[in-house]
C-alpha cells in the first residue's frame, strides 16, 4: 500500500506539474515576462487578488499553520494568520508611494530617497528571502516522499524543482500570474475538502476546535505579537508581494492587497484546524503528513497535492521577482532582455537548492529572516520623511544586529519581557524594532530637518 501512495504522489507532482507547462502562457514582450501583463494587458481585481493570496499560502506556511495548530490549538492558527495582516500594511504603503509619491517601484523609492548604495544592500536582503523561499518550501514536498537526506526525499525535491522552472521560463510573471489563479483555486477547492473529511471526526466539532488551547503568552500569544510586530516591516523584504503592487492601476491594487489580507489569514486559520484534530488524536511530528497518514491513502494524496499547489505558487513567483531584480533593477546586463531574465531563474534555482542537502528547518526561514529586516520598518512607515542616508544604513544594520543576536541566543533570558516559547522571539523583535526607529529618526533630528514634523503629525 505505502509503494501505491508513493507511486499516486508521483502522479500527482508529474500530471500537475506538465498541466502548468502545457497552460503556461509563452511570453513574447517585455513586459509580458517582467510585469505580468497577459498581450499587454494588466492584471485585473481577480487576478491579482488570487496572486497575492496563494503566493502567500506557501508550503512551509501551510505546514507551520498546523503545527502550531498541533501545538497551541487555535492560539497558533491565529499566531500565523497574523503574519497576513502585511497584506494591509504593504497596501497602504504601496497605495501611498505610488499616488503621493509617484513612485514606479520600491528600487525607484529607494533609490531616489537614499541613493544606489541602498538598492544594493536591500536588494541583499531580498535575494536572501527569495533563496529561502526555494529550499523551504520544496523540502515540505520532500517530507511525503521519504525522510530528509533520503532518495525518494531529494529526487522529489529535485524533479519538482526542475519541472516548475520549466514552466516559469515560458512566461516569467506572466505564467505566474496566470498559474496563481488555478492553483489558487485548487488550494480553496482542497482545503474544503479536507475540512469536511476532519471535521466530523473532530471530537466536540467546530466549537472544540475554535475553544482549543489556551491563550496564554507561552501557549501562543508570544507568537501573535511577534506577527504584529513584524507586519511592519516583513512584508518589504518579500519581492513576490511587493512586485505585485505595481502591476496594475491603482485603486485596483490597494483592494486586492486587503482583500487578500483578510483571505489569507483566513485560510491559515482553517488549515491550522488539521493540527488541532491531529492533537486530539495524539499525533506528532509533521502535522499535516502525520495526520493524512492516520486518514489513509485519500487523504494523504489530497494533502500532497494541496502542498504541490501551494509550493509551486510560491517558487514560481520567487523565479520571476528573482528575474525582475536582477535585470530591471539591479542591471546586471547592459542589455535587458527575456533570454537573460530566464538565465537568472536557473541560477536561483541552483543557489537556492542547495540547502536542501543540509537538513533546515522551516520555521527558522519565516522568524529569523523576519527578524533579519525589521529595519525596513521605519524607512516605509515613515517613508514621506527627508532622512538622511545615514538613516537608511543604521535602520539596517541595526536590524540584521538584532538577527544575530536572535541566531546566536546572545540576548540575556532574564530579560525576556514574557515566558515560554517564542518569548526571546519576541522580546527581541519588540526591542530591535523600537532601536530601528530610533536610530533612523535620530539622524533627521540631529540635522534639524523640517520635514519630520509633518511627518509625525500624519501618522
Amino acid at each position: 500500500m505505502e509503494d501505491n501512495t508513493l507511486l499516486y504522489q508521483w502522479g500527482l507532482v508529474i500530471i500537475s506539474s506538465l498541466i502548468l507547462i502545457f497552460i503556461s502562457p509563452l511570453a513574447k514582450s517585455f513586459t509580458d515576462f517582467y510585469k505580468g501583463s497577459r498581450k499587454e494587458q494588466k492584471p485585473n481585481f481577480y487576478l491579482l487578488t488570487s496572486s497575492l493570496v496563494i503566493s502567500w499560502l506557501f508550503a512551509k506556511s501551510i505546514t507551520n499553520s498546523a503545527n502550531l495548530g498541533l501545538d497551541f490549538g487555535i492560539v497558533g492558527g491565529v499566531a500565523y494568520a497574523c503574519y497576513y495582516m502585511s497584506f494591509i500594511t504593504a497596501g497602504i504603503v504601496i497605495y501611498q508611494l505610488r499616488k503621493k509619491g509617484g513612485f514606479l517601484s520600491i528600487h525607484h523609492f529607494l533609490k531616489s530617497k537614499f541613493g544606489r548604495g541602498a538598492i544594493i544592500l536591500f536588494s541583499v536582503l531580498i535575494c536572501f528571502r527569495l533563496f529561502n523561499e526555494i529550499w523551504s518550501n520544496t523540502i515540505v514536498i520532500g517530507s511525503y516522499f521519504g525522510e530528509p537526506g533520503s532518495m525518494g526525499y531529494l529526487w522529489s525535491i529535485i524533479i519538482f524543482t526542475l519541472m516548475t522552472l520549466w514552466y516559469s521560463l515560458k512566461g516569467g510573471m506572466s505564467s505566474s500570474i496566470m498559474t496563481d489563479v488555478i492553483q489558487f483555486i485548487f488550494f480553496a477547492v482542497l482545503l474544503v475538502v479536507i475540512l469536511s473529511v476532519i471535521l466530523p471526526k473532530t471530537d466536540g466539532g467546530v466549537e472544540a476546535i475554535l475553544t482549543s488551547g489556551e491563550w496564554g503568552w507561552s501557549t501562543g500569544v508570544n507568537l501573535i505579537f511577534v506577527g504584529l510586530v513584524q507586519c511592519i516591516s516583513y512584508p518589504f523584504h518579500d519581492p513576490v508581494m511587493t512586485d505585485r503592487g505595481f502591476i496594475s492601476d491603482i485603486k485596483t491594487t490597494l483592494k486586492s492587497f486587503l482583500w487578500a489580507g483578510v483571505i489569507g489569514a483566513i485560510s491559515i486559520i482553517l488549515f491550522s484546524f488539521v493540527g488541532i484534530y491531529g492533537a486530539q488524536e495524539g499525533v506528532s511530528g509533521q502535522a499535516p503528513v502525520e495526520v493524512s497518514k492516520l486518514l489513509g491513502v485519500s487523504m494523504t494524496l489530497l494533502v500532497n497535492f494541496i502542498m504541490i499547489t501551494s509550493a509551486a505558487s510560491t517558487l514560481d513567483s520567487s523565479f520571476s521577482s528573482f528575474s525582475k531584480l536582477t535585470i530591471l533593477d539591479l542591471k546586471v546586463v547592459k542589455k535587458p532582455t527575456i533570454k537573460s531574465g530566464r538565465l537568472m531563474m536557473v541560477l536561483l534555482t541552483i543557489c537556492g537548492t542547495i540547502p536542501v542537502f543540509l537538513n533546515p528547518t522551516v520555521l527558522s526561514a519565516t522568524t529569523v529572516s523576519g527578524t533579519m529586516v525589521i529595519g525596513l520598518a521605519p524607512i516605509f512607515m515613515l517613508w514621506k520623511m527627508k532622512a538622511p542616508k545615514i538613516s537608511f544604513y543604521a535602520s539596517i544594520i541595526m536590524g540584521i544586529t538584532w538577527g544575530f543576536v536572535l541566531v546566536f541566543g546572545w540576548f540575556p533570558e532574564e530579560l525576556y519581557f514574557t515566558s515560554g516559547k517564542h518569548a526571546e522571539l519576541l522580546t527581541v523583535n519588540v526591542l530591535g524594532t523600537l532601536s530601528c526607529f530610533i536610530v533612523f529618526v535620530t539622524p533627521a533630528l540631529l540635522t534639524k530637518n523640517k520635514a519630520f514634523m509633518p511627518q509625525l503629525e500624519g501618522i
